[in-house]
């Protein structure tokens, strides 16, 4: 299992996403599940992934291999002429790759699924958002829908929910998506530390600031033990309702 988080504001994209995978309780691994592609200028791509870890692996090692070869890049990620046209590459190449691993094809239960968070933005065009399902087909962020989760999604949703504004600051939303974050942390056992995050500023067409956050991160240990002590507090100063 695994959390990421892909959030749309006024400034530009958020991303966040765990590093952990497991196999069971005694096979439990660090991966890195947000991977970026950048052409300082001219466009940023961020990917994040859950699912099957080598579909998703096979799926990434694609994407980069196909551009990297200066000659050989048309249609790749650094060629695409808008995000829309980026999503439905990156959807071809999940089709791919799970067509290739399982025998039955692409499907939403198989084994060998992958869901993809994708995001970034192209010169000419707007920071866009989308999230990507295993059967190859997505859907697009907006108003109505500021935000996309993968994996272990319950225990973060609500918080985001209540919380989100498209005018938070890049500081507002880290606070938000650690507390969310948070949450699913201590809920989940296959949801794990350490956090990568990364902000993009819209138009700057570079990637912006990007930290891992172990939990030995100062910032990170603040937000969780003031958002514990603030819930016992909340909990503390509700009334009695046992007492007539």
């Amino acid at each position: 299992m695994t959390y990421c988080v892909g959030l749309k504001i006024d400034r530009g994209l958020v991303f966040m996403s765990d590093t952990r995978t497991n196999a069971g309780i005694d096979n439990i691994s660090t991966f890195r599940k947000m991977h970026v592609w950048e052409e300082p200028g001219e466009r940023v791509i961020v990917l994040m992934s859950a699912g099957n870890l080598a579909t998703t692996q096979a799926v990434v090692s694609l994407l980069d291999e196909r551009s990297k070869a200066a000659a050989d890049r048309v249609g790749t990620l650094l060629e695409t002429p808008s995000m829309f046209q980026t999503a439905k590459l990156v959807g071809d190449t999940v089709k791919e790759v799970i067509k290739t691993s399982s025998p039955d094809g692409q499907t939403a239960d198989s084994y060998f699924n992958a869901s993809i968070i994708l995001g970034g933005q192209i010169k000419g065009g707007e920071p866009r958002l989308f999230l990507i399902y295993p059967e190859g087909n997505f859907i697009e962020a907006g108003e109505d829908t500021p935000f996309f989760q993968i994996g272990e999604t319950k225990y973060g949703k609500p918080i985001i929910v209540r919380t989100y504004d498209p005018t938070m600051s890049f500081a507002e939303t880290a606070k938000l998506l650690m507390v969310s974050f948070d949450s699913t942390l201590k809920s989940n056992l296959s949801v794990g530390l350490p956090l990568d995050m990364m902000f993009y500023e819209r138009d700057t067409m570079r990637v912006g600031y990007r930290k891992r956050i172990g939990g030995d991160d100062p910032y990170y240990r603040t937000v969780s033990d003031g958002w514990s002590d603030a819930l016992k507090t909340a909990f503390s100063s509700l009334p009695d309702f046992t007492e007539d």
